[in-house]
This record gives structure tokens, C-alpha cells and sequence, in this order.
């Protein structure tokens, strides 16, 4: 009877382990992940998701999500899980579980050359300037707390949004993940004319310990193969390779 149970628990394993992974992740975070040409993702959310397949020998899907849906999706059991650059906060421990972290990158007002000539951003510096935020993010928790009752933020629905909104000066800065700001706009033709401007902005209580994996509350089986994988991908040279295709010197580990 014993023997049974083991070789049932054995085979509920190796199913587990062969059924395809669904990946959840935005798809409008350039250069960590965007839609291309012809509607398929791309960007370095995209490969290290396709690395840590490859090390677990993992069929895959990658799905595409709103913002705002991705942790829906990951509960209700519509994806697996979510690889999309979120910072580990104790606020999203209380819903989900995460891998150690994969990336950590700080963050960084931008705003158009020469409209703010301050060395050190704060609140009183910046009254009666608008800064966009993208919406339900930890950059926006972050301007709630810290910035709404100086100045207005507005919200938007994509990173894309955020920069779109200051293009058009509806406002004046936007807060925004430094790598993705630089490569994504900065060194963008629609970024000319634009700065990261101030120093980075560091509050832990908000930006987290960095951006890990999300899986659903006590999935610790998946967890620790994500962890297993992504130790191997950083020790066997896959995730500087990557890293350096993107980013060139800058690390975002």
C-alpha cells in the first residue's frame, strides 16, 4: 500500500513538472518586455523566462495581462506565474509568494531638459509641478504617500501611458524604473530632449527588495524550481549574456 502511494505521488510529480508553465508578465515595459512588429513579446523579461524553461526543462506559454490583472490572474489560477519586473513588497507577500529577487533596479524621476534643476527632488521643490505615475504600481503607492498631498499625480494605465503624458505636457515629470526609463525612453528617438533628473529614489518600505517571480500562495514546489533554475542561469554565465544584450555595462542584478 505504501509502495502505491509513492509511485502515485512520483507520477503526480513528473506530471506536475511536464505540464506547460503559463507565464504571465505586461507586455508594455520596454526594454524588459514589449510587443513587437508582429504581436510577439520580446525584451529580457521575455529571455531570462525562456532561460529558466530551458534549465527546467519546462514546456511554456507566455501570456499578456494588464497591470492590474496579473495578481487576479496568478489567484484565480489563469496563469502560473507572473515574471513582469515586480518588486517583492511585504504588501504583495500577503497575496503571493516570490522567488529570490532576478533584478533590482532603482528608481528615477524624469522629466525635459532643463525643467527641473534640482540636485535633490522633494515635495516642497516640486509644487505646482504634475507628475504621472503608472497606475497601481509601487512608484504610484510611493507618490501617494509621499508626494499627493503637495502636488497632483496623475495615473496612467501603462509605463507607455506615463511618458506619452509627458510628451504631450499634460505633465511635468514622470517616476519611473531607472533602466526602463533610460532605455526605453531616454534612448528612444521620443526621448530626445527629456533627463533622469535628481538622484535615485530610495525607500525600501515601497520599492521592496527587488523584482522576483510571483507563483500563487504555498506553490512552494514551483518556487523552489524557479530558484534552483535561476541560480543555475546565474552561475552558468546565461543571465550576464542576457543582461549584457540589453543593457551592455549597466547590471540590473
Amino acid at each position: 500500500m505504501q509502495a502505491s502511494v509513492l509511485l502515485l505521488a512520483m507520477l503526480m510529480a513528473v506530471s506536475a513538472q511536464a505540464q506547460t508553465l503559463r507565464i504571465a508578465m505586461e507586455g508594455q515595459f520596454p526594454p524588459f518586455e514589449e510587443v513587437d512588429q508582429n504581436g510577439q513579446l520580446r525584451g529580457f523579461n521575455v529571455d531570462i523566462a525562456a532561460a529558466l524553461c530551458a534549465q527546467m526543462k519546462a514546456d511554456c506559454e507566455l501570456q499578456r495581462f494588464a497591470w492590474d490583472d496579473l495578481l487576479p490572474a496568478l489567484q484565480q489560477q489563469r496563469t502560473d506565474l507572473i515574471l513582469a519586473s515586480m518588486s517583492i513588497t511585504e504588501e504583495r507577500l500577503q497575496q503571493v509568494d516570490f522567488t529570490q529577487k532576478y533584478a533590482q533596479t532603482p528608481a528615477f524621476f524624469f522629466a525635459r531638459k532643463g525643467s527641473v534643476n534640482e540636485v535633490i527632488i522633494t515635495p516642497l521643490r516640486l509644487q505646482g509641478k504634475r507628475v504621472g505615475v503608472q497606475r497601481g504600481t509601487t512608484y504610484d503607492r510611493f507618490l501617494t504617500a509621499r508626494y499627493e498631498r503637495y502636488l497632483p499625480v496623475q495615473r496612467y494605465d501603462s509605463a507607455a501611458d506615463t511618458y506619452q503624458a509627458l510628451l504631450d505636457g499634460e505633465v511635468e515629470l514622470v517616476l519611473d524604473d531607472a533602466v526602463s526609463g533610460y532605455f526605453g525612453f531616454l534612448q528612444t528617438e521620443r526621448g530626445k530632449g527629456f533627463e533622469r533628473v535628481g538622484n535615485a529614489v530610495v525607500a525600501p518600505k515601497f520599492f521592496g527588495k527587488g523584482q522576483g517571480i510571483a507563483v500563487r500562495k504555498g506553490d512552494e514546489a514551483l518556487r523552489k524550481r524557479l530558484n534552483q533554475a535561476l541560480l543555475a542561469i546565474l552561475g552558468n554565465g546565461v543571465y550576464r549574456r542576457i543582461e549584457r544584450q540589453y543593457f551592455r555595462r549597466f547590471s540590473v542584478y
